[in-house]
């Protein structure tokens, strides 16, 4: 059947289909900006950069044909998976997991939330295994799942696990921000700095800084989990001016050396735990402002503690967090750091905390579109300057300047409205940009952010996924499906030459298949 410019075929679990583009959805102006000539571009770049050259030993005859099917992408497709057994149902569920499956899935990577205020609600006893509050059955009986303290927060241990069974790469994120709503546990502040300095500081700076409604259980949400950042900032913002930070660690010297420490400790013990099954981590999340404007350029600065935008942190937290994370964690995994500030200075602190001996392995840049009314202006041609196509060179070519592989970590396209034309529009915006990004020198992966609509944070789209809430594939799915699977995975037929068979294709894993014998190979 066609379903808005789609061949649908229904399998058990995932939907197979060719993606038809419906051109009449976006504006003239639009498609002048993704032209012919910008398309051969991208597709020469992808040719360039993401191909290879390859020649493999087969003991059979010259002229024996030989069929190469491509398995696997060395590429990482990834999205989030903090969903996991929380859509409401086991059709819904297995549905969702089926799409983290390097061979016949859409994602071969898989980021793992490690969010510290929902990890460890409670000082010491962090939620690594599965409760019973965590289980499918608990999820699918759930009248107010986005009322639960830990929606989108699923203990990382089963979620791990189920990613090392099927065979994908794992992604941790992330080890250390400064956001208190979001990372930060309120019981730093509530339990490790003392009365007498709280009621000090507090006193000398003339605000009351948010701690534990005493009516609310320990690690149940209350209000202050709730996306709202000022909440913290504008109090500690007010203590900096009038103190310094030398002023408030005269005074809360207590709550200081316990920043530190804790930090400290958390990536010890995740690393003791994790450390040889998570492949990479975003070791530290959204400090290029902090940085670029807090700290003058200075990666490393011998100051008491960091007055970051968002609240206190320790010393220099960025290099910090890479040291612990290189000590405690294997060689063998991947250190990132990850942030949104598209700007030199973001490239001049992976340069400086370099410099400074941070071990550094990637460079992570999201890359949300979050108003769905930018992308009805993308269709009408009026989208955002950096999503052009010569401004995806230019922006990427900048980040290269860090000498280091780039993760476009977390992806976010809206769709415009919850209509068919809303959702074929998320899809060629989905399509274009995908292929751009693909095509980029430096790239090593692609994250998609929200992969089922209704499952964002605070502040995130609802129209946002792949998939609708209750797991219908959106257009922006077979976009990406024919992608991933069909136009960027090689299959061809060869002919035995020399006792080789030569071919040119994607990297990533292969069966070649011959009459009297096969192979696996990753040339």
């Amino acid at each position: 059947m066609k379903f808005h410019g789609i061949a649908v075929v229904f399998c058990p679990l995932l939907v197979l289909a060719d993606f038809t583009p419906d051109r009449s959805v976006m504006s003239d102006a639009y498609w002048a900006i993704w032209n012919d000539d910008v398309q051969a571009r991208i597709d020469a770049d992808i040719e360039r950069f993401r191909k290879a050259d390859f020649s493999v030993g087969i003991e059979a005859p010259d002229g024996t044909e030989v069929e190469v099917v491509q398995l696997t992408h060395d590429f990482r497709f990834g999205a989030h998976v903090f969903n996991y057994n929380q859509l409401g149902s086991k059709e819904r569920n297995d549905r969702h997991k089926a799409l983290y499956d390097p061979e016949c899935g859409l994602f071969n990577s898989g980021t793992v939330a490690f969010y510290w205020r929902t990890l460890e609600p409670c000082p010491y006893a962090p939620r690594f295994e599965e409760r019973d509050e965590d289980t499918e059955a608990f999820w699918n009986a759930c009248p107010d799942p986005k009322g639960q303290p830990h929606w989108r927060r699923p203990p990382p241990e089963p979620v791990i696990a189920f990613l090392k069974s099927k065979g994908c790469r794992v992604h941790g994120h992330p080890l250390v921000w400064s956001k208190n709503c979001w990372h930060t546990p309120s019981w730093l502040w509530d339990d490790f700095c003392p009365p007498s300095e709280k009621a000090a500081l507090e006193g000398a700076a003339g605000v009351e800084i948010p701690r534990r409604d005493p009516s609310v259980p320990v690690g149940a949400k209350d209000s202050r989990d709730n996306g709202r950042d000022d909440l913290w900032a504008k109090p500690w913002k007010t203590a900096y001016g009038k103190l310094g930070e030398e002023g408030i660690a005269r005074l809360a010297p207590s709550y200081i050396a316990a920043l530190s420490e804790h930090n400290e400790r958390r990536i010890r013990e995740i690393a003791a735990r994790f450390g040889g099954r998570v492949d990479s981590w975003d070791v530290v999340n959204e400090s290029a402002r902090d940085y670029e404007w807090q700290f003058g350029g200075k990666a490393v600065r011998g100051r008491p503690f960091d007055a970051s935008r968002n609240g206190p942190m320790p010393a220099d937290y960025a290099f910090k967090a890479f040291k612990w994370a290189g000590e405690y964690l294997p060689p063998a995994t991947r250190l990132y750091i990850n942030d949104f500030h598209m700007a030199e200075g973001y490239v001049r602190q992976v340069l400086d905390l370099a410099a400074a001996g941070a071990r550094i392995d990637a460079v992570g840049m999201q890359m949300h579109l979050f108003n769905p009314a930018e992308c009805e202006n993308i269709a009408k041609g009026l989208g955002p300057e950096h999503l052009r196509p010569e401004k995806i060179a230019g922006l990427f070519e900048m980040l290269s300047r860090a000498g280091r592989p780039i993760h476009l970590s977390e992806v976010t396209i809206s769709a415009p409205e919850a209509t068919p034309r809303g959702e074929m529009i998320q899809a060629i915006v989905l399509r274009n940009l995908y292929r751009a990004w693909f095509a980029v020198e430096a790239m090593e992966g692609i994250t998609w952010w929200n992969v089922v609509d209704g499952c964002g944070a605070k502040g995130e789209p609802a129209i946002s996924g792949l998939f609708t809430r209750d797991m219908r594939p959106k257009a922006a799915y077979f976009a990406m499906d024919d992608l991933v699977n069909r136009e960027w995975k090689t299959r061809l037929v060869a002919r035995v030459k020399d006792g080789r068979v030569t071919f040119r294709g994607f990297r990533g894993t292969y069966r070649l298949s011959w009459k009297g014998g096969s192979l696996l190979v990753n040339p």
